[in-house]
């Protein structure tokens, strides 16, 4: 597994079949990892498909298993950036941390995906 992040709140791991391994530490681990379970299920219910599926939660871990949504983005246009996180809000979801780090892009379809759901929220007509 090749490792790609490793900070206070989360180490995130690439395995070579192109899942993503994410394991929560940190202050507040079990609500971030709780809400992020929570909101990829919700998502997926949606039939959102710009999102990472969920494939294995490990509550005793702290530990998500998700499929890959692509390679990072580095640059990207303000106006088309919140566009895409604003793509969330039919489906029930304000990601609540629009940052450039949490856009990817998928080269199978030629599309942004967007990553990282530990601080979004579910709208309350959502619920």
């Amino acid at each position: 597994m090749l490792q790609v992040k490793d900070t206070l709140r989360a180490t995130v791991r690439l395995s070579f079949d192109g899942r993503v391994e994410k394991t929560y530490h940190g202050s507040d681990a079990q609500l971030r990892y709780d809400n992020e379970v929570r909101v990829l299920r919700h998502l997926e219910q949606r039939g959102c498909h710009f999102v990472p599926r969920l494939l294995e939660a490990d509550p005793a871990k702290l530990r998500i298993i998700t499929t890959n949504c692509g390679t990072r983005v580095n640059h990207l246009d303000e106006e088309r950036r919140a566009s895409l996180f604003a793509e969330l809000l039919p489906y029930g979801v304000r990601h609540d941390d629009p940052d450039m780090r949490n856009v990817t892009y998928r080269q199978s379809d030629g599309r942004f995906c967007l990553i990282d759901f530990e601080f979004a929220t579910l709208l309350p007509e959502a619920k």
